[in-house]
């Protein structure tokens, strides 16, 4: 009986900026019904890092269970069948879905109309999203690596705009969105502007400025050094992707009664949530997609849901071409150092990874 070696970044649970690199001897003999997929290039942004930070709170790290205190990063990755004990699956399949952060991923499939679904029993609380598995043409398509960077956080985007598109913003005439040079804000700020006449104001560090600036997407940018300079008449929705406690307080008591409603959906500056600062006017109120997208499957139904985020997620990739730069690294050591950029807060924002094992 043969076996091959499957590698994995594994994180410290309780201390996310620790990462490890484990070997794992797969047994060559597949149960039945499952398959055994080569990780063939994945992306990583700032948006698993918040997978890390609501790993328990989320059962992000209940995807893919390993060893006591440690958790399998997901990520948005292209796959390829390379052994399959599932009649409906056959070798050498393309396949676009969630994946641990390694070199393979074994799965317990059920075909579906577009792919396959990992049936695991572990997988059973969550959302179909997560464990679908969607049939890709054999050869690369040309906006193959923009999507893997961006599909996963404009979903929670195009989700996150569409909820308060249906609450007709809460009477609000503006959105400020904090972390506004993170991917995740921009394509929030890109989907605002093609659906409604919203304003956004994007907060962001002095040093990405420019660079939000030339994005284009914001009505107004605003540094973190000048909060104080927002217009408190104007009613106004906040939307916090950084997860900085201070900035959330100093926003919230500079607008008063002008802000109306409070978001909360990302973490990209983790290391700030513990500050103290109270947070007066309305308490913020997270956000999970998920629900969103539930709710919309009912309504709407899965095709419909599908095709217009499709549409949207097409032009939003259209529009990237103006501001995003590919990088693209291989091997176990480029994708330690690209999560510790990430985790360190230190990636420029104008750059998206796509990392092969």
């Amino acid at each position: 009986m043969t076996s091959q070696n499957m590698h994995f970044l594994e994180i410290n649970r309780a201390d996310i900026k620790q990462h490890r690199m484990v070997t794992v001897e797969q047994d060559s003999t597949l149960p039945h019904d499952h398959v055994l997929l080569k990780l063939d290039r994945f992306a990583l942004t700032s948006n698993n890092i918040s997978y890390a930070l609501s790993g328990d709170f989320l059962d992000y790290w209940g995807f893919f269970p390993t060893t006591a205190g440690w958790g399998r990063l997901p990520a948005m990755g292209f796959g390829i069948v390379e052994q399959s004990n599932n009649p409906d699956i056959a070798v050498g399949g393309r396949y676009f879905g969630f994946f641990p952060v390694g070199s393979h991923s074994v799965v317990h499939a059920k075909a579906s109309s577009n792919g396959f679904i990992d049936m695991a029993p572990h997988r059973e609380k969550h959302a179909m999203a997560y464990r679908s598995f969607d049939k890709q043409p054999d050869a690369e398509q040309p906006n193959d690596n923009a999507s893997l960077i961006f599909r996963g956080l404009f979903l929670t985007s195009f989700l996150a705009e569409d909820f308060l598109r249906e609450s007709n913003y809460f009477g609000a005439n503006q959105v400020i969105i904090t972390s506004a040079s993170s991917k995740t804000s921009i394509a929030l700020a890109h989907c605002i502007r093609t659906s409604s006449t919203m304003r956004t104001v994007g907060l962001t560090a002095p040093a990405n400025i420019d660079f939000v600036r030339a994005v284009n997407l914001y009505d107004d940018v605003v540094t973190y050094d000048d909060i104080t300079s927002l217009d408190q008449h104007t009613k106004s929705v906040l939307v916090d992707m950084a997860g900085n406690r201070s900035v959330v307080a100093r926003t919230h008591k500079h607008l008063g009664q002008s802000l109306l409603y409070s978001s909360a959906i990302g973490a990209t500056h983790w290391e700030q949530t513990r500050s103290s600062e109270e947070i007066t006017g309305p308490p913020p109120q997270f956000f999970f997609a998920p629900s969103q997208l539930s709710k919309r499957g009912k309504e709407w139904g899965r095709d419909e849901l599908n095709k217009r985020m499709d549409d949207a997620l097409g032009l939003f990739i259209g529009d990237s071409h103006d501001w995003l730069t590919i990088e693209h690294h291989t091997g176990v050591d480029a994708v330690g150092s690209t999560y510790q950029q990430l985790v360190s807060g230190v990636m420029r924002p104008e750059v998206g990874n796509i990392l092969s094992f």
